[in-house]
């Protein structure tokens, strides 16, 4: 933890003192390629060092806290990025939408397809609490389809985009739905993202015989020990650097891609895939440990976050830069976006879910993937 927190300190220090220096050598192959590999390295590690932090404080405050204060933190971790990337740049209209559409796809395809295979090869089938993903569904849908697909059926404006007018009150819904749904979560309905109790999931939890069932604050770590408060201020240590550090790997991202002529919904998928590579591997240890509803907390709280945060985020950066801001997506993905949100609403409305969802899931993914490449 100490060797962690130095070396992302000491890049912070490295960066913010030599910073032009290094970033003036982004034309050399091979002090381009250190460059971001250093920079991807310890954003990463620092990355889960968060999630390790979240994982104490899961711990102590139970569900839905633990997994609440995972999510944010890695959704202001994303913004971050974002925002640093659209600052620099000057010229990505596209990227809020892209790592928004990343987001959702890497959550709720690829990490749901992965954990349901590696869940229901362990434990047969897996019961989770069927109001709680219900609610993250309802919160999830309208939080997708109004940013996302609704901008290419206004008339006000074309190719995705948004009047003032629209984006002020989009973000406002936006935050406000997002709001309620956090009041809900933490209040009266707090019960609905705990692991269900056996009124709610009268078969079994784990089919296969010698399968111990986790307790209830069981994560996959051990307590430490130390104050909550000291965690808090760990927790917050292990972001600020990421934080601070976004510019500098925003500018290296723009630069390669540039260099190398990839697609540009490219830089979307990797800001997805840096920031939320810890938050999914936690996910799937908490499949593989039959802590489903703890699994769910995770994939669809991303997704609800990561849209409840972003889209504001985007669009005030816009409007105050004046940059011209695209959400609406391409008919293409518009396609694979309601197969998601289909398959979504009929995986998570039963209160076991098998190998067999997995499967569809992780299909659907791979599309995905190829599709960025291929359109």
């Amino acid at each position: 933890m100490i060797l962690r927190l130095a070396c992302a300190w000491a890049t912070v220090a490295a960066f913010l003192l030599f910073g032009g220096g290094l970033l003036g050598q982004l034309g050399a192959p091979l002090a381009s390629a250190a460059i971001f590999l250093w920079l991807l390295g310890i954003i990463i590690w620092a990355a889960f060092g968060v999630v390790h932090e979240a994982e104490i404080l899961a711990g102590r405050l139970g569900e839905p806290f633990g997994t609440l204060i995972l999510t944010l933190s890695i959704v202001i971790i994303e913004v971050a990025l974002i925002s640093a990337v659209m600052l620099g740049a000057k010229g990505a209209p596209t990227l809020g939408r892209d790592t928004m559409f990343a987001v959702l796809m890497i959550v709720l395809n690829g990490v749901v397809g992965i954990g349901l295979l590696v869940g229901g090869r362990r434990h047969f089938a897996q019961s989770y609490n069927l109001k709680g993903a219900s609610s993250y569904l309802a919160v999830i849908i309208p939080l997708t389809v109004i940013p996302l697909v609704l901008p290419n059926f206004t008339t006000s404006t074309s190719n995705g985009t948004l009047t003032t007018l629209q984006s002020v009150s989009f973000s406002l819904f936006t935050i406000a739905l997002y709001g309620a749904f956090l009041v809900l979560q933490t209040g009266r309905h707090r019960s609905f993202f705990q692991e269900p109790t056996r009124e709610q999931a009268p078969l079994p939890r784990t089919a296969i015989p010698g399968d111990d069932e986790p307790s209830e604050n069981d994560h996959g770590h051990d307590d430490p020990g130390g104050a909550t408060a000291t965690h808090v201020v760990l927790l917050l240590a292990n972001i600020l650097p990421i934080v601070i550090l976004a510019k500098s790997l925003a500018a290296v991202l723009d630069f390669g891609i540039i260099k190398l002529g990839a697609p540009v919904a490219l830089g979307g998928i990797l800001i997805a895939m840096v920031v939320f590579t810890p938050e999914c591997i936690a996910a799937l240890r908490a499949i593989s440990a039959n802590q489903l509803q703890r699994a769910i907390n995770l994939c669809l709280g991303a997704a609800a976050s990561t849209l409840g945060l972003t889209v504001p985020a985007v669009l005030a950066i816009g409007l105050l830069t004046g940059q011209e801001v695209v959400l609406g997506l391409s008919g293409t993905n518009m396609v694979i976006l309601a197969m998601t949100l289909l398959l979504s609403t009929l995986t998570f409305t039963g209160t076991r879910t098998t190998m067999l969802e997995g499967a569809v899931h992780l299909a659907v993914f791979f599309v995905f993937l190829v599709l960025v490449f291929s359109p």
